[in-house]
């Protein structure tokens, strides 16, 4: 059994960061579907710009989104910084704001989180 918070913080701007999108949701995928395990996967910083992409029926990676996108949550003060919050908020995905408008890292360590990031 194993808890894990999947970080998404790279934005869209580049192949590398499309790379560590698909990464992190596999990785938060292949927690999902382990029995026994909990996965956290937080959309933070600049990932939150992945939100309206995703939540695209077209969009290359709205199935795999879509098999993780119960556990998915996304920081409120990025989702405003980062020109998202209107799509987050359509979107209906939980916001974290925690620790000063961020999701608190501390308190996943301190539930025994392992911390991913990508």
């Amino acid at each position: 059994m194993a808890n894990a918070a999947v970080v998404i913080l790279a934005g869209t701007e580049s192949h590398a960061d499309t790379g560590r999108l698909v990464n992190g949701l596999e990785a938060a995928k292949e927690f999902a579907e382990t029995e026994g395990d909990e996965v956290e996967l937080i959309f933070d910083g600049a990932g939150t710009q992945w939100i309206p992409e995703l939540e695209d029926e077209d969009s290359d990676y709205h199935e795999l989104y879509r098999a993780v996108r119960d556990d998915t949550s996304v920081c409120d003060f990025c989702a405003g910084a980062f020109g998202v919050e209107d799509a987050v908020d359509d979107a209906g995905v939980v916001t974290l704001d925690d620790h000063d408008g961020h999701p608190s890292i501390r308190s996943l360590v301190d539930d025994d989180y392992e911390i991913i990031t990508f």
